[in-house]
């Protein structure tokens, strides 16, 4: 089968080199006048070489970031099986809302007295994060899952040095099947990450657990649903045992989509936990952003909460009567933007609407579950999932065909690759997460792809997956080498098709 093009296109597909490549640094879409009788201000910080920027018309302009975007997967396109990542659609009414005169022109230097629209915008979004969470107080600014997670520890650790045990409670308790994000905030806060093993059914060892616990334990990190796609069955015992021995515990809420209107954490006994906007409430994830980590606080933490604090009235205030903040999370208040969408969200659904986020992200991913089980190893598949389901190679890596070689295939079928290699407790890891808003025709699609390469597998067509991808405008790459010596810049006269093709060899 035929497959280069004398063009280079692909069909509709465009084939489009660097704007380097394409443009010429002696030409320009505009042409402007020599200025005339205007003194250099520049003093001896004048260029002395001309800039060698790319010169285009605004056809080739346009043309080139068009061809660009094509080449790009987006939730706008198809279903975005990515696991632990809840890539689901942006509601365009939100992105309305964000761009509302007075949201999305305000500056954080302002007058107090001009922005009491937003300000009770905040406040709102914090009631319903309080009221979903059944948690007595919330951080706002954080901005990002980690930033929250940050957050979070930070308070734990005021909260230890406030009644002297800051120096002695040092070790953090952190499952293998948590967030990868956990153990590095917990460092970063200056913490010793003691990790606990799971057991063979993807969950937290209980036993392992109370074993560790010891007077040095400050707190427990724990990501629940958990980074295997399942709920943490003995949440509460773990959090009566890390109370009882005089420590904290925090829960990754990264994957409150899963539960979201169904359990509230504050009910399971959580001190902390971030809240991933940009997951939960439908914001921009990713490349999208900025994302948004709200932290939700038990009684014990509200007290250190990062300032600044909301004030009905409404105000901004750096002190409030009976807390002792850490400090600031950052130099302003927050993402405006991110709290625009997710209140926006939040009122469009309504408390049962966001209900039924739950259970039906758990509902998709439990059907695809079901009908990849038959022909993909799923190595907790003896029960139900939450939001995701895991699978991994170990059915298919014996007939020549690995996690990686999969990913590729789908490439070539129109799909982004599910996650790879994690969770990092589950070999050759396959984890997909179909979110609430894919509806049964596209997991369908999407399953029968699955499954017709599992069979093209057991057929013994290795050299298809290893040739894949073959219809993206890239093939295979070294991806070693390219994350170890990757380049970053250009240079006139390099060969962006030599450079491609040296990666790939």
């Amino acid at each position: 089968m035929r497959t280069e093009t004398t063009s280079g296109n692909r069909g509709l597909l465009q084939a489009e080199p660097l704007i380097f490549e394409t443009g010429h640094a002696t030409g320009t879409g505009v042409d402007l006048p020599e200025p005339k009788n205007t003194p250099n201000k520049l003093g001896g910080l004048a260029r002395k070489a001309p800039l060698d920027l790319p010169g285009l018309s605004e056809p080739e302009t346009m043309r080139h970031f068009v061809r660009l975007s094509q080449k790009n997967y987006a939730i706008d396109l198809g279903l975005f099986p990515l696991g632990s990542c809840t890539m689901k659609h942006n509601p365009r009414l939100n992105e309305r809302v964000a761009r509302f005169e007075g949201f999305a022109d305000i500056h954080p230097l302002q007058p107090i007295s001009t922005i009491q629209g937003a300000l009770e915008l905040m406040d709102e979004l914090a009631h319903w994060l309080i009221e979903l969470t059944g948690m007595p107080a919330v951080a706002l600014s954080p901005k990002a899952g980690a930033h929250g997670e940050f957050c979070g520890m930070l308070a734990i650790k005021a909260a230890l040095a406030a009644r002297g045990d800051a120096e002695k409670r040092k070790r953090v308790l952190v499952p293998a099947s948590a967030h990868g994000t956990n153990p590095a905030t917990a460092v970063a806060a200056g913490f010793i990450v003691d990790e606990v093993p799971g057991t063979g059914d993807g969950r937290v060892d209980l036993e392992a657990f109370k074993a560790k616990l010891g007077p040095d334990v400050a707190a427990a990190m724990l990501t629940n649903p958990n980074t295997c796609g399942l709920f943490e069955r003995d949440v509460k015992a773990i959090a009566d045992l890390i109370h009882a021995s005089g420590g904290y515990f925090y829960c990754d809420g990264a994957n409150y989509n899963a539960i979201v209107g169904r359990v509230r954490p504050g009910d399971l006994g959580v001190d902390a936990m971030h809240i991933n906007l940009h997951k939960t409430f439908s914001t921009p994830h990713g490349g999208g952003g900025p994302g948004a980590g709200p932290t939700v606080l038990s009684a014990a933490l509200a007290p250190f909460a990062p300032v600044p604090h909301i004030v009905k009235g409404y105000s901004l205030r750096e002190h409030k009567d009976g807390t002792r903040a850490f400090g600031r999370m950052c130099a302003f208040h927050g993402q405006m933007g991110m709290f625009t969408r997710a209140l926006t969200y939040m009122l469009s659904h309504g408390s049962d609407g966001l209900r039924q986020v739950a259970e039906d992200a758990v509902l998709n991913a439990n059907y695809l579950l079901a009908r990849l089980k038959p022909h993909f190893n799923a190595p907790f598949g003896d029960g139900p999932c939450m939001h995701e389901a895991l699978f991994d190679d170990s059915s298919i890596k014996p007939k020549g065909v690995e996690t990686i070689d999969m990913a590729k295939a789908l490439l070539d079928e129109g799909y982004h690759p599910f996650t790879t290699y994690f969770p990092l407790v589950v070999h050759g890891a396959m984890l997909i997460e179909p979110t609430e808003t894919e509806p049964k025709r596209e997991l369908d699609r999407f399953a029968d792809v699955m499954i017709a390469l599992a069979e093209r597998v057991n057929a013994g067509d290795v050299q298809f997956f290893k040739q894949a991808p073959i219809l993206a405008p890239m093939r295979r790459l070294d991806d070693t080498r390219a994350a170890r010596q990757p380049k970053l810049r250009w240079r006139r006269g390099d060969n962006g098709a030599d450079a491609a093709k040296h990666a790939a060899e």
